[in-house]
């Protein structure tokens, strides 16, 4: 039966994560002939090409496999180390644990549960932020062991937990509102209003403007790529959208904000990780959810 070395596995998750050979090298303190030569010896034995030599270089589909594993298998090392007590040199057996994030729970409530974690546990977190449409694919790829996601389906491989839903209302402020809806929120005055979206990928506001009857084609859009930029944008009248309560809500009590109508829109959230037993990784998202359910109801 075919065996893959896992210093090989090890040596192509370093390539991925650091994204050249030289910065790998330097990474598992060895020369990057060497890491050229792992690599090489990786792919003759699979058969296949499992990297993509681009800049930043990238696995392929038969490497993300190959990406997986090494994660997998880093992360029950850490446990059978912890479990027989078993350090390592710098004294403290730690473990990066990679997660996916949507912008809106990062901004909001997803690092209090983190903050807790580090305290407790031999931990660090690389987080990996992208559109809550999108980030059950770094799970399917290998490159996060869970992610917050609007995916109810499991991930081969994965397991999923409810997490709650994310309330969108749409917002602006007062004297955005007298400057273009003076006359109403109709689907005349929308076609005009400037209106801020995430980014191209970002569609709330497009299903809220159709839910009115308004053209989502005809309003023109700014783009803000970054949760809390978003919310200032919005603060300080650039244009309107809809924003989470966590982050409108102080802003519409003191009135700095006014809601424009129309139905609120909620994003189901739910937590998917690897379906592996793992005393780390299900402390993880056991401190996650709990979170989640509280904060998303």
């Amino acid at each position: 039966m075919m065996r893959i070395p896992l210093e090989l596995a090890e040596t192509l998750a370093a390539i991925v994560d650091e994204g050249t050979l030289d910065a790998a090298a330097m990474r598992l303190r060895i020369t990057p002939s060497a890491v050229s030569q792992r690599l090489k010896s990786l792919e003759e034995l699979l058969g296949r090409v499992v990297l993509v030599r681009s800049k930043p270089a990238r696995a392929t589909a038969a490497g993300e496999a190959v990406v997986r594993l090494a994660r997998q298998m880093a992360l029950l090392e850490h446990d059978t180390l912890d479990e027989l007590g078993v350090a390592h040199d710098d004294g403290v057996a730690r473990v990066s644990v990679p997660l996916a994030v949507n912008a809106d729970s990062l901004a909001t409530w997803f690092l209090p549960p983190l903050a807790r974690l580090s305290a407790t546990l031999p931990v660090v977190f690389e987080l990996h932020r992208d559109d809550q449409d999108f980030t059950a694919g770094l799970l399917e790829s290998g490159t996060v062991m869970g992610a917050v996601t609007s995916r109810a389906t499991p991930v081969a491989g994965c397991r999923v937990s409810v997490l709650g839903a994310m309330r969108y209302e749409a917002v602006a402020t007062p004297q955005f509102v007298a400057d273009w809806f003076s006359a109403g929120v109709t689907a005349a005055s929308l076609a005009a209003a400037p209106v801020i979206d995430f980014d191209r990928r970002d569609d709330l506001q497009t299903l809220w403007l159709t839910s009115r009857g308004a053209d989502p084609a005809r309003p023109p859009r700014h783009y803000v790529p970054a949760s809390s930029d978003f919310a200032h944008a919005v603060k300080a009248g650039l244009g309107w959208a809809l924003l989470p309560r966590f982050q409108s809500e102080d802003a519409l009590d003191a009135g700095r904000l006014v809601a424009i109508g129309g139905d609120p829109i909620d994003v189901p959230l739910y937590w998917q990780q690897w379906n592996l037993r793992s005393p780390l990784l299900d402390a993880v998202a056991a401190e996650i959810i709990a979170e989640g359910r509280v904060v998303l109801g």
